[in-house]
Order: structure tokens, then C-alpha cells, then sequence
């Protein structure tokens, strides 16, 4: 046991304490996003915000720009999510959780191949495409992006996109010696296959509240 957490520390040797501080903060608030997001609570967008935030940091300084930019967009959205899961279709139930429409499936193609193309032309221009962790973090990017609009739209398959970007990421994070927020993707990856199964059972069904 302790071989293993002598392997994780020494990921962080000469990283700087602060870093590893809000890595950790970043990684709790993260998780709670995640587990409000299974849940269909409203505290997704806040908790969300939070992690977001600190993750912007953290990667431009790990020179993650993919990622970063993810995490800029999930700021971004997390706030036209909270808009959209408050609204209601009566005075008594909230939107409810539905599936793809053929303008969803159009506009999902369109971001996911928009967004390797923009992500693509980042790396090009500061030099970075030198490294295979730069085209799979392209890569993620889109399936990201793609995964957080579908979830601030309340749509069932944005779990989809979580399932297959957190799997990616978990052995991306290991090799840039993140370890803490590996081990965030792979939580992730298990919360959204249970979030999947959760709202599948609440499909079409407009909640009453949001706190619960």
C-alpha cells in the first residue's frame, strides 16, 4: 500500500503546494457536480462553476489548453444551464429530461466537429502538437463540449458523451501526473453510467423540484 501512495506523491514532486491545494478543491467540487448532475439537482451549476473555475488555472499552467478551454466552456454553460433547468412548462413542474431531436443530433455534429477544428488551431498556433497527449486532448475537447451542451439542454445522451470523455481522460491525466483528478475521471465514468440508468427512469417526467 504505501508503494502506492509513494507513486502518487512523487507525481508532484516540484509542483507547487497551491497547485496540489486546488487540484484537490477543484477534484471535490468536480465530483459534486457530477453527483447533483445523476441526481437532477439544480446545486450542479454552482458546484460546477466552482471547479470550473479553478480548473482554468490549473490547466493553463499544466499547458492543458484543450481541457482549459473545456473548462472555460463549462463555466459558460454552466450558467446558461442553470438558466434553462429553472425554467418551467407550468407553475408547478420544471423541463423535463428528454431525447435528442434531429436538431439536437445537427447542431451536436456541427459543435463536436467546430470544436476539433478550433481546439486544432490552438495547439497549432502556440506550437504545442508535440505531443500525443494533444490530440487526444482535441480530441476530448469536442466530446466534452458536446457532452456539457446536451447537459445544459437536459438531454438523455449528453451521459453518453460523459461516459466515453471520462474513460479517455483517465489515463491522460496519469501520464501528465495528475493524479488526484485521474482518479476524478474515473469516478466520473461510474457516476455517469449511473446517471445514465437514473434518467432514463425520469425521461419525459417534469420535476416539481430541484433540490433533492
Amino acid at each position: 500500500m504505501s508503494h502506492i501512495f509513494d507513486w502518487i506523491f512523487a507525481q508532484y514532486q516540484g509542483t507547487p503546494i497551491h497547485l496540489i491545494v486546488l487540484e484537490f478543491i477543484g477534484v471535490f467540487f468536480g465530483f459534486l457536480s457530477v453527483w447533483f448532475s445523476k441526481k437532477e439537482n439544480i446545486l450542479v451549476f454552482p458546484t460546477g462553476i466552482i471547479s470550473t473555475a479553478i480548473f482554468v488555472y490549473i490547466l493553463l499552467v499544466f499547458g492543458l489548453l484543450g481541457d482549459m478551454l473545456i473548462n472555460a466552456f463549462y463555466f459558460i454553460m454552466s450558467i446558461y444551464g442553470w438558466y434553462v433547468w429553472t425554467r418551467k412548462v407550468d407553475k408547478d413542474s420544471y423541463i423535463p429530461i428528454t431525447k435528442m431531436t434531429n436538431l439536437d443530433k445537427k447542431y451536436s455534429s456541427i459543435m463536436f466537429v467546430g470544436t476539433i477544428i478550433f481546439v486544432g488551431l490552438v495547439y497549432f498556433i502556440f506550437n504545442k502538437f508535440n505531443s500525443w497527449t494533444a490530440y487526444v486532448d482535441t480530441i476530448t475537447t469536442a466530446i466534452f463540449f458536446v457532452g456539457m451542451w446536451l447537459m445544459a439542454k437536459k438531454k438523455l445522451a449528453n451521459w453518453v458523451f460523459w461516459i466515453i470523455g471520462d474513460i479517455v481522460s483517465v489515463p491522460l491525466y496519469l501520464y501528465k501526473g495528475l493524479i488526484f483528478t485521474a482518479l476524478q475521471y474515473l469516478l466520473f465514468t461510474i457516476i455517469a453510467i449511473y446517471g445514465y440508468k437514473v434518467w432514463i427512469k425520469s425521461l419525459n417526467k417534469s420535476p416539481q423540484t430541484l433540490l433533492k
